[in-house]
């Protein structure tokens, strides 16, 4: 196949996602809702516990609104990951993904379109919420919203293929839920996104090790020090290696061949 193919069925996927975004304003609605709720509501009630602090790559003290706003980032992505996934689930027994993953074009290279596409939608959401963060009196250097651009497509990325893993072990779609359940919420509260790391060492050595080998927590970390100009070298190492695990073990759950299509039964035996 030439190189117009792949570029066509890239380009077809992306702008079905983007469509089905448009066409379902509640999805952008409710991606936003949550990250408002916690800075609306909850970062007022913690300002006072929490703004007390100098930490990288902060160099004042900060409220609790500048702290959590990279973590509700992160934590949008993470939703839109999920969420991606379970239209996964859903279009591999239903819909357009159950053809093109007959089709010759390479298992992988449609994966990771549909990764890509999920990712563009969940970029454009965080910058309705950066903006919203910024009347909300949060404000990142200018330069901060582009240089972050780079770490939200890694991070977005990572969380997506995750997100892509765990959708080639649920059958059906009423299961996934359950799965997200037991996914997005450990991963989000036992991490940095809400609190600083040496707090949660101070309550839990325990759940400060659990946070700290957290995926999420060193996505979060990408975000924050790159909306203030700076590189978490640790955490930009971290993320791209989850990302390339998480893909790649996507990609070999969903070879009909060898993954966990093939004790079960992949889209080419069901069609």
């Amino acid at each position: 196949m030439s190189a117009a193919t792949y570029w066509y069925c890239l380009r077809s996927i992306i702008v079905r996602e983007g469509l089905r975004f448009l066409h379902q304003r509640e999805r952008f609605f409710a991606a936003l809702v949550r990250p408002l709720v916690w800075l609306a509501i909850f970062a007022v009630g913690f300002r006072a516990v929490l703004g007390v602090s100098i930490i990288p790559p902060y160099e004042t003290y900060i409220l609790y609104d500048e702290y959590v706003v990279p973590g509700l980032v992160a934590m949008i992505q993470l939703f839109n990951g999920m969420q991606n996934s379970l239209s996964m689930v859903y279009d591999r027994e239903m819909g357009s993904m159950r053809t093109l993953l007959v089709s010759p074009l390479p298992r992988w290279y449609l994966l990771v379109a549909k990764l890509l596409a999920g990712v563009a939608v969940s970029i454009a959401q965080v910058y309705v919420f950066l903006g919203i963060a910024w009347l909300w009196g949060v404000e990142p250097p200018p330069l901060g919203y582009l240089a972050a651009l780079p770490a939200l497509v890694l991070s977005g990325l990572m969380l997506g293929a995750l997100g892509l893993l765990l959708s080639s072990f649920v059958k059906q779609l009423e299961n996934f839920a359950g799965v997200m359940n037991f996914v997005i919420f450990p991963m989000f509260f036992a991490s940095s996104a809400l609190y600083p790391l040496w707090r949660i060492r101070e309550g839990s050595p325990t759940l400060y090790l659990i946070a700290a080998y957290n995926p999420f927590t060193q996505a979060v970390e990408l975000i924050r020090f790159s909306l203030y100009l700076r590189v978490d070298v640790t955490a930009l190492l971290s993320v791209a290696g989850c990302l390339a695990l998480f893909l790649g073990a996507a990609v070999l759950a969903y070879d009909p061949g060898r993954g966990f299509w093939a004790r079960r039964g992949g889209p080419a035996e069901q069609a």
